[in-house]
């Protein structure tokens, strides 16, 4: 089979999507599939199996390319899917890229798989300058290629409390109707989809680290802690507002010198965490290493005895949890639908996502060497379960059910 994966994610840099995709393509390949993606790129590369989208010269988002325009995007993918022979479309994302993909494969009667992601009406609301004003145009802007005749099954939702989630929500709903398949990697995320109005099949399908990943992680790695010594705790992502790092610096501040944190990434709050972190004068205990290689980050959680995710009602399944485990790292999340497919034992739910109560939970497990020890235990017991080959048949199962559904029409 071959697979065309069209993303509007700028491939070569580290986040959930593009890792996602980079495993799923590793795995797939592996069992003799091929798979070609389709994505914005700032040069030339020479890999076969990615083709670079046409982007602006003028709009980068964070600096990085933005697919543009959609009617050459949508030229080129036409031409490649029919001279590449590809027999399935699978969409990443939901602006430009992602629509040319959807026009590309209805075109040519290919079956289309969507996988949606994450909570774009969070992000949205949380990221772009002036919200109001953009998510407008941004809907309108979709609404041009891919026409909205759904409308959000529950507008009185809790998660559809202000006009723009409204928006982004009719939005994701269209984006996820005009496919014939559709993946998530969280149940959680899935159930929300159905109940706003999703129709075609959504297929819950794990997230997983590729094998070349894996190899770098190498064994998971017991946790110990003497009672001496401060507890060593990891964030890395996209330090953004919707991810919450000020959240985690002001618990890390409240816990004492017992505590003693590290930062990965780089985003559009940068520079007020780093603010943040001078004003509360904890500089000595918090350290923010920027964006780094992926290698360094795997080989940070070597060093410390747990992993925090201050998200909350936004993320689905954040790949850089899955690395985590992977390592044999327990993990503190501050959002319980993020517990979905931890590892029993190995985790930790904060009572609330506020920073009080994740000081709480750090100060208890820096007094604890025990649960340290029984929490790394049980997550290197399950770190097997994070690689993406498990999943690999269930990814199949989708481009299967997206055919017959194609080929019924």
């Amino acid at each position: 089979m071959h697979i065309a994966m069209v993303t509007d994610y700028y491939l070569p840099t580290l986040g959930g999507v593009q890792t996602a995709i980079k495993a799923a393509k590793e795995s797939l390949e592996k069992l003799g599939h091929q798979v070609t993606i389709f994505c914005p790129l700032l040069k030339d590369n020479n890999n076969a199996g990615i083709v670079p989208l046409p982007i602006s010269k003028v709009f980068r988002p964070d600096g990085f390319p933005f697919t543009w325009p959609p009617k050459d995007a949508i030229a080129l993918l036409k031409a490649e899917f029919a001279a590449r022979n590809v027999d399935v479309v699978h969409v990443h994302s939901e602006i430009f890229a992602a629509l040319a993909g959807i026009r590309a494969a209805q075109d040519l009667g290919l079956p289309l798989v969507q996988s949606m992601h994450g909570r774009i009406d969070v992000y949205t609301a949380k990221v772009l300058p002036l919200p109001q004003l953009t998510t407008a145009l941004l809907a309108g802007l979709h609404r041009r290629h891919l026409p909205h005749t759904s409308t959000p099954a529950d507008p009185r939702s809790p998660y559809m409390s202000t006009a723009m989630a409204r928006r982004m929500w009719r939005l994701m709903v269209n984006q996820a109707n005009a496919a014939d398949a559709v993946t998530v990697p969280s149940q959680h995320f899935a159930n929300k989809l159905i109940h706003q109005g999703v129709l075609p099949p959504v297929t819950v399908v794990s997230n997983g680290l590729e094998d070349s990943v894996l190899d770098l992680v190498g064994a998971p790695q017991f946790r110990g802690k003497t009672e001496q010594e401060p507890l060593r705790v990891m964030w890395c992502g996209r330090v953004s507002p919707e991810k919450r790092p000020d959240v985690f610096i002001r618990a890390v501040a409240a816990a004492g010198e017992s505590v003693v944190a590290n930062i990965y990434g780089d985003g559009v709050a940068g520079k007020r965490a780093r603010r943040l972190i001078h004003r509360l004068g904890v500089g000595h205990r918090i350290t923010m290493h920027g964006g780094v290689p992926q290698q360094d980050v795997l080989e940070a959680m070597k060093q410390h005895h747990v992993f925090v995710s201050t998200s909350h009602d936004f993320d689905n399944q954040p790949m850089v949890i899955l690395e985590a485990v992977s390592s044999g790292l327990p993990v503190v999340v501050c959002d319980p639908d993020l517990a979905e497919g931890l590892p029993a034992g190995g985790f930790l739910v904060t009572d609330s996502p506020q920073p009080h109560q994740l000081t709480a939970t750090l100060v208890s497990l820096a007094a604890d060497s025990r649960q340290i020890a029984a929490m790394s235990k049980a997550v290197g017991s399950s770190s097997s379960r994070v690689a993406f080959g498990t999943h690999s048949a269930g990814l199949l199962d989708v481009y299967q059910q997206a055919t017959a559904a194609k080929s019924a029409l």
